[in-house]
């Protein structure tokens, strides 16, 4: 096929985009500046340095494609996570930006859209298991993922092939937060968000972005792309603390981070959530079962960086 990928130099792109190169797929990227195109151009992607919210401009640059990705956020850092002005650009990004991707590729008559979207929408679910079907939330910092998949829905509406994939948690070489938690493990801090004992369904990076590739042929429809077996958030700050080699010395926030309500909501609610829909509709599995594999990887290619 070829492909268009928005967001190709994020923390997902960056491991999508060579994993759609990899199974033999065309694919050009959306480049923000020319550094960015050179490194498109390098990997074997073909750059397009147009605005992620010009729908004329994306709607030339969509022509001929036979799908479209949608992978582009602007998650804030740690450090800046709660900030209203870091979360309004990211919001900007779902909700206009997600907006102008679908007109786009309607108007150049694209016939799918895969869209990314997050599993932390779903209502906390305790211990059960969370399918595609369960209750969604709509809290503050969801609104943005809500309209990113109302706007693919739109794409289906018309007669195409809109594919949600909402993702767990992710993490992996490239994430700037999980390069930061793995850097407080090796200091001997844990962060634990929420109840320890509550669920934390997650998803490496590599993991992902197979899941981008298998969407191209998966039926329309909305599919979770998490690991086959979620951690509690007690037993995911064990296995980040294990690959970083590091007994954590301090653990928390833990339940005192429902003290800042909204803010953190979608991630100190328990998330269960299963991947069986997209197993089985196109044979994907995650090589990484779980976040001890995954960060054990992550490790590997961390720790092996000059200056570690």
């Amino acid at each position: 096929m070829r492909v268009f990928v928005t967001g190709g130099t994020g923390a997902i792109g960056g491991h999508a985009v060579p994993a759609l190169l990899a199974a033999g797929h065309a694919v050009t990227a959306l480049a923000r500046t020319p550094a960015k195109a050179a490194a498109l151009a390098a990997s074997g992607a073909t750059p397009a340095e147009v605005s992620l919210f010009d729908r004329d401009a994306l709607a030339a640059a969509f022509a001929g494609h036979d799908a479209v990705v949608n992978l582009a956020t602007a998650i804030p850092s740690m450090s800046r996570f709660m900030s209203a002005s870091a979360q309004a650009a990211n919001r900007r990004v779902r909700v206009e930006g997600s907006a102008a991707v679908a007109d786009a590729a309607l108007a150049a008559g694209v016939p799918r859209l895969v869209q990314e979207s997050v599993s932390m929408i779903y209502r906390d679910q305790g211990d059960r298991w969370i399918d595609e079907d369960a209750p969604v939330d709509h809290y503050p910092m969801a609104r943005g993922n809500h309209a990113a998949e109302a706007n693919a829905r739109r794409l289906g509406e018309a007669g195409g092939a809109a594919v949600v994939l909402r993702l767990g948690w992710f993490y992996g070489p490239g994430a700037a937060h999980s390069e930061q938690l793995y850097a407080q493990a090796r200091r001997h801090v844990a962060m634990i968000l929420g109840h320890p004992d509550g669920y934390l369904s997650a998803i490496h990076l590599d993991d992902a972005a197979t899941a981008v590739v298998a969407a191209l042929t998966a039926p329309p429809g909305v599919y979770n792309v998490v690991d086959d077996e979620p951690l509690t958030k007690r037993a995911f700050a064990a296995a980040l603390a294990a690959a970083a080699g590091a007994r954590p010395w301090v653990r928390g926030p833990g339940r005192a981070a429902y003290l800042l309500g909204d803010r953190l909501t979608s991630l100190t609610r328990s998330l269960r959530v299963a991947n069986r829909r997209l197993r089985e509709a196109t044979g994907w599995a995650p090589r990484h079962r779980s976040a001890r594999e995954g960060w054990r990887a992550t490790a590997a290619v961390l720790d092996a960086r000059p200056g570690r």
